[in-house]
């Protein structure tokens, strides 16, 4: 099968990419099916959210390899790279995908720790005495 679109989803320090193709609507996540990869239904649901938004979830069959981050980072990357392949496929969909903040990427990340530090913010305990 031939690839229609490819997008490059990220969240936190998952990276997505996804692959759309014609076909009769199924998600695949790293060669498994999406609701098995994913640990809960809101993960699977907020992964599949362009698709819901576009009303394209029966068109296209998804292929999606994910690395890196958690399954919550990995979803919302999936969610990200689905909605840029999305905007390849028909440039139509990119009103609705922005007008529900899908082709935004959460830029939220952890802070790095610093030096002369317990943490990213915290600082060691201070003794007077």
């Amino acid at each position: 099968m031939k690839n229609i679109a490819i997008g490059t989803g990220r969240r936190k320090t998952a990276v997505a990419r996804v692959y759309i193709r014609e076909g009769k609507g199924t998600v695949t996540v790293n060669n498994k099916d999406i609701n098995a990869y994913f640990a809960t239904p809101e993960q699977v649901q907020q992964a599949k959210q362009p698709l819901m938004v576009t009303s394209s979830d029966a068109k296209y069959d998804i292929i999606i390899n994910v690395y890196g981050g958690g399954l919550n980072g990995q979803a919302g990357a999936c969610s990200h790279g689905i909605a840029r392949a999305l905007t390849q496929v028909d440039v139509s969909n990119h009103t609705s995908l922005k007008a529900n903040g899908l082709l935004t990427r959460d830029s939220r990340m952890v802070e790095r720790k610093k030096y002369g530090q317990r943490g990213a913010r915290r600082k060691f305990q201070f003794s007077k005495r």
